[in-house]
């Protein structure tokens, strides 16, 4: 049975306030076939009876949190969309690297990393290109994401042969990967760099060190204009100079933050700071 006007507004209403999510009329389907398969596994007879129950109480607890969680989109994949890790290897680590030769510390923040494979592809590009920050560097890679399920998959770092077909080159495959039945596990060496934390963006932030390559793609595409430019902000406040911010190819901070400027490395296009900023 499709579901009511009322009910579509509730859960419009509901991924609005706590994860900023827009869900317009018109995607009703998206909201059954996401929330569908929880009512089904929660035992209710229908859509209509599993938003009930969530309705009833007005309290927001992990009920509410596993639908917002549901509603959000973790497609991603190993290197998506090439152009950007392509601009990493070529030009932009080689020039952060430079800079921070006597610090000798390089931080980066995958945000709503999803289910891992950004921060693990940012790792194997290191590891590969950069032999050198194996030695004698301090390098963190920080993953968010505001879900817990993929999060855990994410911290776990085990993939599916079709996981690990979709942008991943064969040598790193066989490289950075150990097969254990039907399932590849990232190596520990790769996952060393990274730490992986719940953090919702909307929310308060955590205290967090200044940040030499921020990630935020195909993230912003899914926030309204308000949202956005809360989000720009706080990002611009921990992003350092001479740093980047990476956002997806259909995003930009155009008409949204002029302190941030694009930048053009190739065919990849990135956002720093607009003026400078003092060091932390």
């Amino acid at each position: 049975m499709p579901i009511s006007k009322s009910d579509f507004d509730y859960v419009s209403q509901l991924a609005y306030s706590q994860a900023a999510l827009v869900i317009e009329p018109g995607k009703e389907y998206l909201v059954e076939t996401r929330l569908g398969p929880l009512a089904e596994q929660a035992g209710f007879a229908s859509l209509a009876e599993y938003i009930a129950q969530l309705r009833a109480d007005s309290r927001i607890n992990g009920v509410h949190h596993r639908a917002v969680e549901a509603l959000t989109t973790n497609e991603t994949f190993f290197f998506r969309d090439f152009h950007p890790f392509e601009a990493l290897r070529r030009s932009i680590l080689p020039e952060i690297i430079a800079r921070r030769s006597t610090t000798r510390r390089l931080t980066i923040w995958s945000a709503a990393c999803s289910s891992g494979q950004e921060p693990y592809t940012l790792a194997m590009l290191l590891r590969e290109h950069f032999p050198e920050l194996a030695n004698g560097w301090q390098v963190s890679i920080l993953a968010t994401d505001l879900a817990p399920a993929v999060l855990a998959q994410a911290r776990k770092g085990a993939y599916s042969q079709f996981e690990v077909n979709r942008g991943l080159p064969a040598s790193y495959l066989v490289k950075y990967f150990t097969q254990r039945g039907d399932t590849w596990h990232v190596n520990e060496e790769i996952k060393q760099w990274i730490e992986f934390r719940p953090m919702n963006l909307i929310q308060p932030w955590p205290v967090m060190l200044p940040f030499d390559l921020i990630f935020l793609r195909n993230v912003m595409i899914y926030f309204d204009v308000e949202t956005k430019k809360t989000i720009l902000k706080k990002i611009r406040n921990c992003l350092l100079p001479h740093g980047y911010l990476f956002l997806g190819t259909a995003e930009t901070t155009t008409n949204l933050d002029l302190d941030f400027q694009p930048v053009s490395f190739g065919k990849a296009v990135v956002y720093g700071h607009a003026r400078p900023v003092p060091a932390p």
